[in-house]
């Protein structure tokens, strides 16, 4: 009997492998942002002195965008459509970090292991399946 599906209550949409999959991508993302947050800031308040303040500064910003990109995985995870184009967003800003990692900073593993997670993240985001699944073409009735 509490197996029944109650008529009244619409079913909640199924959310497509790979929309979970690239939001845990995201999330994960997210969770290095604040990762290096808090490096940064111990590194400040352990040097000290008149740079304090900017190295604080910079940990609240990487604190407060890694927050922000572990939100947006979790709502892809939970299967909030809205998500989907603010993860596509991030993407596309973490390829000017995974360019400095291969050009400049000559930190070629690094850079390539970032490319590919950056790569395929975006390529599942941007995929038939979770296009359909965003404008809820997929959801029952429409």
């Amino acid at each position: 009997m509490a197996e029944e599906q109650r008529n009244d209550v619409p079913a909640a949409p199924r959310v497509p492998e790979n929309v979970k999959v690239s939001g845990l991508l995201v999330a994960l993302q997210g969770i290095v942002g604040v990762v290096v947050a808090v490096v940064l800031g111990v590194r400040a308040v352990e040097a000290g002195g008149p740079r304090l303040y900017y190295g604080l500064a910079e940990s609240g910003i990487f604190l407060l965008m890694g927050g922000a990109v572990v939100g947006i995985g979790y709502g892809l995870i939970r299967g909030l459509h809205g998500c989907r184009t603010p993860a596509i967003v991030v993407q596309l800003l973490l390829l000017p970090v995974v360019y400095s990692l291969l050009g400049p900073s000559r930190q070629l593993l690094w850079g390539i292991v970032c490319g590919l997670l950056v790569l395929f993240t975006f390529m599942m985001l941007i995929s038939e399946q979770s296009r359909r699944w965003a404008l809820g073409e997929d959801e029952p009735g429409s």
